[in-house]
């Protein structure tokens, strides 16, 4: 459901995908191809939230603000099942694992994972292509070419699955 908040209505590229059971709220803007699953809640009333092309927000997810922290997120990000964003940046060929949690100011730099259950904890930034573990998180590797490569075509394949929704 897009909901306004107060003179702020969502906006959703007409190619984008929003499941019936999720809820997208305020200052929100969705881009091109991109998803958002069953019972996911994006909730921008204190600041906005901003979503690339290509990008898919799995079921059960979470995106907040605050007021000194905007999410941003990048074309080509895969947001797994019952993930919690607030008030952070994931930049583009990102994936985030399922049930992690990154806090306010964290920065998740260009074509690097974030693993399932980890907990990035508020202002940390990581270079790019890392592989991000743990609670608190930390990089326990550099990612290469290929694997970043990996994560654009795993954003594509949800490309795919959004358009047999449609």
């Amino acid at each position: 459901m897009l909901l306004k908040f107060k003179e702020h209505y969502p906006e959703v590229h007409p190619t984008a995908w929003i499941a019936h059971s999720a809820d997208v709220i305020g200052d929100v803007k969705i881009g091109e191809n991109s998803s958002v699953w069953f019972q996911c809640v994006i909730r921008s009333d204190v600041n906005k939230v901003r979503i690339g092309k290509n990008t898919n927000i799995q079921d059960l997810s979470m995106i907040h603000t605050d007021v000194d922290s905007q999410t941003i997120i990048g074309n080509n990000v895969t947001v797994g099942h019952k993930v919690m964003l607030h008030g952070c940046t994931i930049e583009d060929n990102c994936l985030i694992g399922m049930s992690a949690t990154i806090l306010d100011h964290a920065v998740i730099s260009e074509g690097s994972i974030v693993g399932a259950n980890s907990l990035v904890t508020s202002g940390k930034k990581f270079p790019p292509r890392s592989l991000i573990m743990g609670s608190p998180a930390k990089v326990v590797k550099e990612l290469t070419q290929e694997d970043v490569e990996k994560l654009i075509k795993h954003a594509a394949h949800y490309v795919d699955y959004k358009n047999d929704y449609c």
